[in-house]
């Protein structure tokens, strides 16, 4: 599946069209170049499923978490672009967040690759001319 965001005006559409394909699936790996704009579309989609809290990036904390004011779901957002080794990851208990059944949004996650569950949807945010393209494999 493609999304297109055409503008920042748009992204709450595109949040709600990504929502829409997520089915029952709750590992999503966002992988895009530094400034694609991974962090405002899981903010977007945070917004679209009922998160109140201030959404920012995990960049020092590695993993926030939310819950939606509507639906109770958990909603963990990693960033793992300052892990420097992957027993920090281990070190962290992933296992315990990407295995409880919540929504994880993860960027970076070609920093992790090996310990991605084999479900994982990889999500591709690109920089084109025209806006941004999210594509949802």
């Amino acid at each position: 599946m493609t999304i297109r965001i055409e503008s920042i005006e748009k992204i709450g559409e595109a949040a709600k069209a990504f929502i829409g394909e997520m089915g029952e699936r709750t590992i999503f790996a966002f992988y895009g170049k530094m400034g694609a704009g991974k962090t405002t579309f899981i903010k977007a989609i945070c917004q679209e499923l009922g998160v109140e809290d201030v959404i920012t990036s995990p960049t020092f904390a590695i993993v926030n978490e939310y819950r939606s004011a509507s639906t109770s779901e958990l909603i963990y957002h990693f960033d793992f672009y300052r892990i420097k080794k992957i027993e920090e990851v281990y070190d962290m208990g992933y296992e315990d967040y990407f295995y409880s059944g919540a929504l994880c949004f993860i960027e970076w996650p070609e920093l992790i690759e090996e310990l991605l569950p084999d479900d994982a949807v990889k999500v591709k945010i690109e920089e084109t001319a025209d806006g941004r393209i999210v594509e949802m494999e």
